[in-house]
């Protein structure tokens, strides 16, 4: 039996590309991701991601990372919901694999609703299957989570090497991200093209400095 796990990294900032991931797996090598110490990304160091990632790539059948920038987030928050985003996402990737059975880190409030709507997205004759805290009970999502995690923290160091500064970690909650957005502001007179001009601390900044 084959497993496809899928999983998101960088749904919330405020600051770059959302990435989702996706794995394919024999069912006979879970084993061999547990023995790794594949587990949930958040509870890895970036070090430990970075380390795991081309082990995890050596020991699967398939993968598909889909970048969304964030450009493409703010124009398609003019025609949809965030969650009808997550959905389409999920469709993508899951609808570029192929396995027996899909099991979805659930990014609505509603697990089975999730799986629905990703399942009739994708038009996957897969069984699709989503759960809140899928990337801490089964190895195949949180390998995926680790590989979206890896490139979310690679583009955000190459935002970093772009501008010269550092920005933080994306997110709205991060004062060194607010700070970074500020100074920009101020000096450029908008805000920086990587930001999610959509997101309420943009708007808010904006407002502000504008």
């Amino acid at each position: 039996m084959r497993f496809l796990g899928a999983d998101e990294a960088g749904k919330g900032p405020v600051i770059g590309s959302m990435f989702v991931a996706g794995v394919v797996i024999d069912e006979d090598r879970l084993f061999d991701l547990a023995a790794l110490g594949v587990k949930d990304s958040k509870l890895l160091t970036p070090a430990r991601r970075e380390t795991l990632a081309p082990k995890i790539e050596k020991i699967v059948l398939d993968k598909y990372i889909l970048e969304v920038r964030p450009e493409v987030i703010d124009e398609l928050r003019q025609l949809m919901t965030m969650n009808e985003i997550m959905v389409k996402s999920f469709s993508k990737v899951v609808e570029k694999l192929s396995a027996d059975r899909a099991i979805l880190d659930a990014a609505d409030v509603d697990p089975e609703r999730f799986a629905r709507r990703v399942k009739e997205g994708s038009r996957t004759e897969m069984e699709v299957v989503a759960e809140h805290r899928a990337d801490k009970n089964h190895s195949v999502v949180a390998a995926a989570s680790i590989l979206a995690k890896v490139n979310r923290d690679r583009s955000v160091k190459e935002i970093e090497a772009a501008v010269g500064k550092e920005i933080g970690s994306g997110y709205p909650s991060d004062p060194a991200t607010v700070q970074f957005l500020e100074g920009w502001v101020r000096e450029h007179g908008d805000l920086p093209p990587f930001a999610r001009k959509s997101w309420k601390t943009a708007e808010r900044i904006k407002a502000r400095f504008i």
